[in-house]
């Protein structure tokens, strides 16, 4: 199959701009000689909820199976040939499961651009080349290991399913033999989809899987087929779409735009989902400036999706919550920057912006592979994002708080009640300015942890002052806060703060 050329689009990389979306940012003065805005956990209170699965992540289908993905940018990617293969990824290392543990409960989405074209080998003895119609095969063995994964990691398993030419009956409709011998399979293992889109970025139909001339239309009859399908083999599973990208206010990049294929498809999906990234990687022809990232135009351009989307959801599914399932900062396999601190404030910062708006799931493209990898996906040792995730989920439980305050576009507040201490608050604070502290003052006292790195663009991260590093037995290090009294409390220069307030009336 062709793989999506991304280069041929402007998703993100020239058609986002800022929306006007409100953000809870703190009104806070340039230094310590001017009068700070105040913390105030008898001022926060409580807005919305988030799914307790908030935070989860992609293994990409063709990780499963093993094959051509995103060359990393150490082995050459950017130049040349932007793929390279991979063997399957080991999804039984003691590693890699005890890290993605860490984060759960999530869901682990199993699908990509490579899940449209894969042939699911319902035996232990797989064809050494797919049939026609199909690029790759996905053995029962390598299934069982998602399962497996998926049950070790506190992780409910998210979907897509073949539409390439091999799932398709005479007349070009699409069949659910495949989609059915997936799912039986699943059940075989006491294992269950939690939810399923019908296929990977249907706006993307041109060069990722579907027949040539795949057009609304055709996304219309196979949909209705598939929730027909869904509804009767498998009504537990919910039902997710369209997972589309590159929409603007205007239209789609790619010819195919969500609103057609909405209407097209008729209601019928329990979640509305889309796919987001604030850009093109350097891989499909995209070279941004990484003083640009921590910028509010970058940042705000989490906002700019999500309007278009809400929009569509509110017109066609009102109602509906709503996932982003899957999202990273670059398209083709993250920016070279991915892979450094710089990248944890667009990471924290979305999730922050996504869980006010009150989108359900966040899907983080991907768990260890290519540049975005929250782990290295050699090593699986940790990546600056993957603390930043592991603070996210000790720190920030499913109540989302509002303070009340003013606003700047300096410094970023969000506020949630705590995961496991009643009437405990934290509130994520992130000091986007590269070269300036800012002051904030305590109402009361607070647990402190702050994230810095030596440089923006280094794959180490300190936390109040020690690096992170997995233990010589390979478990996490205590993450040990700081007191931070009443009073006032400087947030350095390019830092990531977490505060933990006690007597939060809203999270009693």
């Amino acid at each position: 199959m062709q793989e999506t050329d991304w280069s041929s689009l402007d998703v993100a990389a020239r058609a986002i701009r800022a929306a006007g979306m409100a953000l809870f940012v703190i009104a806070l003065s340039p230094g310590a000689s001017k009068g700070a805005a105040i913390v105030d956990p008898k001022a926060m209170r409580a807005i919305g909820t988030i799914d307790p699965r908030f935070q989860s992540y992609n293994i990409e289908m063709v990780e499963v199976t093993g094959g051509r993905f995103w060359k990393p940018y150490a082995q050459g990617g950017g130049r040349g040939d932007r793929y390279a293969y991979r063997p399957p990824i080991d999804l039984a290392n003691a590693r890699l499961r005890k890290l993605a543990a860490a984060l759960g409960p999530a869901y682990l989405r199993v699908s990509g651009t490579w899940a449209n074209a894969t042939f699911f080998a319902d035996t232990d003895n797989p064809p050494a080349a797919p049939p026609a119609g199909f690029d790759t095969v996905l053995s029962r063995t390598q299934w069982r290991g998602v399962a497996d994964f998926a049950r070790a990691a506190d992780a409910e398993i998210v979907t897509s399913f073949a539409v390439s030419p091999g799932s398709r009956d005479a007349d070009g409709a699409w069949t659910p033999d495949q989609a059915q011998r997936l799912v039986d399979f699943t059940r075989s293992l006491d294992g269950r989809i939690a939810a399923a889109e019908f296929m990977n970025e249907p706006t993307l139909a041109a060069s990722n899987g579907p027949p040539a001339g795949y057009d609304a239309n055709a996304y219309g009859r196979d949909f209705k087929i598939f929730q027909t399908w869904m509804k009767r083999t498998s009504p537990e599973t919910l039902i997710a779409g369209p997972g589309s990208v590159g929409d603007s206010t205007s239209s789609a990049a790619t010819g195919i735009n969500s609103r057609d294929l909405l209407a097209a498809a008729g209601p019928g999906l329990d979640r509305v989902s889309y796919h987001h990234y604030n850009t093109l990687s350097p891989r499909c022809g995209v070279h941004d400036d990484p003083a640009r990232a921590l910028s509010e135009d970058w940042l705000s351009r989490t906002d700019t999706a999500l309007a278009v989307y809400r929009g569509l959801r509110d017109e066609f599914e009102p109602g509906k919550p709503i996932w982003l399932t899957e999202t990273a900062d670059a398209a083709c396999g993250g920016n070279p920057w991915d892979a450094t601190f710089l990248d944890s404030f667009r990471y924290l910062d979305q999730l922050g912006r996504l869980a006010k708006a009150g989108v359900q799931v966040v899907m983080h493209n991907t768990l260890a592979a290519s540049d975005y990898g929250l782990l290295d996906e050699k090593t699986f040792r940790p990546r600056p994002n993957y603390w930043a995730a592991l603070l996210w989920h000790r720190l920030m439980g499913t109540t989302v708080l509002d303070a009340g305050m003013a606003s700047t576009r300096v410094i970023h507040a969000y506020p949630h009640c705590h995961p496991t201490t009643k009437g405990a608050a934290s509130v994520l604070l992130i000091n986007i300015s590269q070269h300036r502290s800012h002051v904030v003052t305590l109402a009361a006292q607070a647990e402190r942890y702050t994230l810095r790195a030596r440089r923006l663009q280094s794959a180490r991260v300190q936390l109040n002052g020690p690096t992170l590093a997995l233990t010589g037995g390979d478990d996490l290090p205590r993450l040990v806060p700081r007191t931070a009294f009443a009073g006032r409390i400087r947030l350095p220069p390019a830092s990531i703060t977490f505060l933990v307030m006690q007597d939060v009336a809203a999270c009693r």
